[in-house]
């Protein structure tokens, strides 16, 4: 059954961060929420891989304080299908009964902390803000890449060819070399290529490249 945690009147927005918590043990989930809910956040408790699994995955910065040892799928098979598809939750593994080699799994497949039962509420609480933390900053990139991909996806074809040649180091020349234009044609299309994207500079707009993952072409260049 999910436990679902009453917000407090300072938790009222969707962007406030939520802790999701994934443990078979009824008294350490009320004990974790309420640890939670005492500095002001939002919780979501499961008691199990499957529920949370079942869940819509929070739109606000949030992170996962999951039990390595469950009913049914472990912790890690549960990290391992979050992986799969696509939900990049930081993860804080917590266990009674953990080992190296476990531990090393964990961390491996991109666990933010590995805590052993019983936990230090600071301990716990410091690891919930950097967990939270690297959720927003993730969260803030994928929406600046959001916005480039839209400004991307403005440009004409042909500008597109030339935004690619141009990231690459190219001279307007060359380009016009490569792609059987005037130079002066070129560099009509540079300057919209510019505004389109919001670029700043050249540099700006390598950046958005390389952010776009846009590879560089490297061409028959003529001088």
């Amino acid at each position: 059954m999910t436990d679902h945690a009453k917000p407090t009147q300072a938790q009222a927005s969707a962007d406030d961060p939520i802790v999701l918590i994934v443990d078979d043990d009824p008294s350490m989930r009320r004990a974790l929420t309420n640890l939670f809910q005492s500095v002001g956040l939002k919780v979501e408790a499961f008691g199990s891989a499957a529920e949370i699994m079942e869940a819509k995955p929070p739109a606000a910065p949030s992170c996962l304080v999951l039990d390595i040892r469950l009913p049914g799928s472990s912790g890690l098979d549960l990290q391992a299908d979050l992986a799969k598809a696509n939900i990049h939750t930081p993860i804080i593994f917590i266990t009674g009964h953990g080992d190296i080699p476990m531990t090393v799994r964990a961390m491996k497949s991109g666990a933010v902390d590995f805590l052993t039962k019983p936990v230090r509420d600071q301990d716990m609480l410091d690891a919930v803000q950097a967990a939270i933390e690297r959720d927003r900053k993730r969260r803030d990139a994928e929406k600046s890449v959001s916005g480039v991909r839209s400004r991307f996806e403005s440009l004409s074809a042909r500008q597109r060819d030339v935004l690619s040649l141009v990231a690459s180091g190219l001279m307007n020349k060359q380009v016009a070399a490569e792609l059987g234009l005037a130079e002066i044609t070129v560099k009509i299309y540079r300057g919209q290529i510019m505004r389109k994207m919001g670029a700043k500079s050249l540099a700006d707009l390598v950046r958005m490249t390389d952010a776009l993952g846009i590879p560089r072409v490297r061409g028959n260049l003529q001088t």
